[in-house]
């Protein structure tokens, strides 16, 4: 791989240096992790132990591109959350829509609606080309939905994902394509209710014949795809791929969903808009909150009538999937302050043009280390990759993964003040980030290369 002429007693010798200065630097937060005891895993959610050094640093504040953790250390942000966070922390009109909400107006879960939620899907539809709109708490809750509607309104049982797609924990996304071309439940996968490989189908991104095969067995209810991988690193579509795929979908009976919740970062419409695409649903969650939690699921005009057509579907009682607290005031409200104040048109301009600065300078960087290694960009959101040319599928992908590459750079950019997205080489921009932000960045990653490769 592209990382094998890499030294390893080298990088283990620097990787341990970084966690023990880390340990040195965060005494405050190896103590909070400790007397966390009557936590599962110690943490809030078991994924925040993610960490390359060890244990997570703890929040005291955050403001704009900018975190402090509780042992006084501020870093330029450029994980934001794993998105949530695209906004900004805690943006000024997102503060003050939910303090007049939680304040001067009361209310944070009523289950009566309020007429934020209207402006919210009038603008959402305005964004993403779809007229019908409806809402839950998470990005993974808005796939779960669809997939049942969309199940309900084909008759059809299977679902079928792209191998290393990530769509929150949906059962039935984790499959992938195994070595021997066959689909098979995901390493890792917990506690699934069946075999996957029962309610699900599996292509490759970026594979028309792969999918095209696997629609032919008439079964599919549904693609749920996003635009580009996300969450393996960025796997961008090649030419003529989102074509090719919304015309197998509709040859083929079976509905398109694109989960924007990471491709948002694309523009004020996410890949659906700057790419022109037609897809019959959208799923999307966490950056359109500001922060609050909040998740959305977007409808066609057809699906819509053919959903509220159907007498025999409990779409208003215990059908009605989406949760007490979803729609919420206080979400509602974030979300429309989110739209019309944060993440505006201008808004993503100046991200995408700071997220090309940071493109254009790692690549300098790799350039002049002549490493083999790529970058992608997608919006306001960019990674460096371990491959060049840059990973064509999910699997490809996955195998240019170098854990303890990985862990070295983000201990050593950590230990200096940036934060990236700790489960791969991923930089987000927000409104607030600067170019001397991304100059930062840039120092201390020729830093790292500099005495890794040195």
């Amino acid at each position: 791989m592209p990382t094998d002429s890499i030294d390893r007693a080298r990088l283990d010798s620097l990787a341990d240096r970084e966690r023990a200065t880390f340990a040195d630097r965060h005494p405050r937060s190896a103590a909070a992790y400790a007397r966390a005891g009557h936590l599962f895993g110690r943490v809030p959610m078991t994924w925040m132990n993610k960490s390359a050094a060890g244990h997570p640093v703890y929040l005291d504040r955050a403001r704009g591109a900018r975190l402090t953790d509780i042992d006084g250390h501020e870093y330029v942000d450029f994980c934001l959350g794993d998105t949530a966070a695209m906004a900004g922390h805690s943006p000024a009109p997102v503060v003050a829509a939910v303090t007049r909400r939680l304040g001067d107006l009361g209310g944070a879960s009523t289950m009566v609606p309020t007429e934020d939620a209207a402006l919210v899907g009038a603008e959402l539809s305005r964004r993403f080309g779809l007229p019908a709109w409806s809402f839950a708490l998470t990005a993974t809750d808005a796939n779960r939905w669809a997939i049942r509607l969309l199940r309900a309104v084909t008759g059809r049982p299977r679902i079928l994902v792209n191998s290393y797609c990530y769509h929150g924990s949906v059962d039935e996304s984790l499959i992938v394509v195994g070595p021997d071309g066959r689909p098979r439940s995901r390493e890792g996968n917990v506690g699934a209710p069946r075999d996957v490989t029962l309610t699900s189908r599996v292509a490759e991104f970026n594979d028309l014949a792969g999918l095209a095969r696997e629609l032919a067995h008439g079964d599919v209810a549904a693609v749920l795809m996003e635009p580009a991988l996300t969450n393996i690193g960025i796997v961008l579509p090649e030419p003529g791929y989102l074509a090719g795929v919304r015309a197998l979908t509709r040859e083929h009976g079976a509905y398109l969903i694109n989960d924007e919740t990471h491709t948002f970062s694309a523009g004020p419409g996410g890949a659906t808009a700057a790419w022109s695409l037609q897809p019959d649903v959208i799923t999307i969650g966490k950056a359109i909150g500001g922060g609050i939690p909040v998740g959305a699921y977007g409808l066609s005009a057809e699906l819509a009538a053919r959903l509220t057509g159907r007498t025999d579907l409990d779409l208003i009682d215990m059908g009605g999937v989406g949760g007490t607290l979803a729609g919420n005031p206080v979400s509602m409200a974030a979300t429309r302050a989110t739209l019309e104040e944060v993440l505006t048109a201008a808004a993503f301009a100046t991200m995408t043009e700071v997220a090309g600065t940071f493109a254009d300078g790692v690549r300098k960087i790799i350039a002049g280390f002549a490493l083999p290694w790529s970058v992608a960009q997608l919006g306001a959101r960019v990674e460096y990759r371990f491959a060049d040319p840059a990973p064509r599928t999910g699997t490809e992908s996955a195998a240019t993964a170098d854990p303890a590459l990985e862990d070295f750079l983000h201990t050593y950019l950590i230990n200096r003040g940036i934060l990236l997205t700790p489960f791969h080489n991923m930089a987000l921009m927000c409104p607030q980030t600067t170019t001397d932000d991304v100059a930062r960045h840039h120092e201390v990653f020729a830093a790292a290369l500099g005495e890794l490769l040195g």
